[in-house]
């Protein structure tokens, strides 16, 4: 069947379909995305702006056109930290529904972690054992380990690169205080964290997801069409963070896979991905083409596989 995901995120809303099938992997077949940045258009209340309102009701309505121009026979809606967060997001939501007929789900932090977690150990298999797996998305970054297809710990923490950067580094660039104060504040927050995430064993694959680690990788080591980037190391990003510090916008949007949108936010991802590196004792991690959106499709296609009963 063809299914379509409206994955309305911090940074991103975005429109995949795939043609999926139980058992199958799914194979996309159409993007239509917006860099919304939902996470930084708040008032001083932080309710989510009319503008951003506005921008988010018509990008439904244009990706259930484009859902029923290409076949698409269910689409699965869901939300994350920018709506979930925000005083008026319930009724950002009962807009969307009443004007669309589109139900946005909610997800809660900790299924974010397990979906994402989900996504990753489908991609990597068993054979990877014990997985770590990051994600920073603009809202939060997510954490979760375990061997089984769920994390033994699945953890969300307020540390999404688009909501550090609205609230501590202000200015292009930010100044040496505020970035100081900003790693400060990181580093805290995981802190609270860490034993929990350690104590449950080692990793054998630490894994990062999310377009803040893959832009990251090829930052620090530019990808050739020979040598594609699948690894990010924390020795070169421990490099480039002072980098990035100094620079300004428009030069950081002329890294590699840092577009215009994300330029402002790619100092606080990579603050976050370097303080979780190295609190939770990484050198290197993997870079996973799957994360939290692919996890939705796959649990739904679990859904309709029990279901439809066992096949013998």
């Amino acid at each position: 069947m063809r299914l379509g995901v409206l994955d309305v995120g911090s940074n991103t809303v975005h429109l995949l379909v795939v043609d999926a099938h139980p058992g199958a992997r799914p194979l996309p077949a159409s993007s239509h995305k917006i860099e919304l940045r939902l996470a930084e258009q708040l008032d001083a209340d932080g309710r989510i702006s009319p503008q951003a309102e506005e921008s988010l009701l018509r990008f439904v309505e244009s990706s259930l056109t484009i859902g029923e121009d290409l076949g698409v026979e269910e689409v699965i809606g869901f939300a994350t930290s920018a709506i979930r967060d925000a005083p008026n997001g319930e009724e950002l939501l009962a807009r969307v529904r009443k004007q669309t007929g589109i139900e946005l789900h909610v997800l809660g932090g900790g299924d974010e972690a397990r979906l994402t977690f989900l996504a990753v150990r489908r991609w990597f298999g068993w054979s990877a054992g014990r997985l770590l797996v990051l994600d920073i998305g603009g809202g939060s970054l997510e954490i979760g380990t375990g061997l089984d297809e769920l994390p033994d710990v699945a953890i969300s923490l307020p540390l999404g690169a688009g909501r550090l950067t609205r609230d501590r580094l202000v200015g292009d660039p930010p100044s040496a205080d505020q970035i100081r104060a900003a790693r400060r504040y990181v580093r805290a927050e995981l802190g609270r964290v860490v034993r929990d995430v350690v104590r449950s064993g080692a990793p054998d694959q630490t894994v990062g997801s999310s377009k803040t680690f893959r832009s990251l990788a090829r930052i620090c080591a530019p990808e050739t069409a020979e040598s594609p980037v699948r690894v990010l190391r924390r020795a070169d990003l421990t490099e480039w963070v002072p980098r990035l510090a100094t620079m300004t916008e428009a030069e950081r949007a002329e890294l590699p896979s840092v577009s215009i949108g994300r330029a402002r936010q790619i100092l606080a991802g990579a603050l976050v991905a370097e303080a979780a590196m190295e609190l939770l004792g990484v050198e290197s991690m993997q870079i996973s083409p799957w994360a939290l959106r692919e996890g939705v499709i796959l649990r739904r296609l679990d859904d309709m596989m029990s279901a439809a009963g066992p096949g013998f």
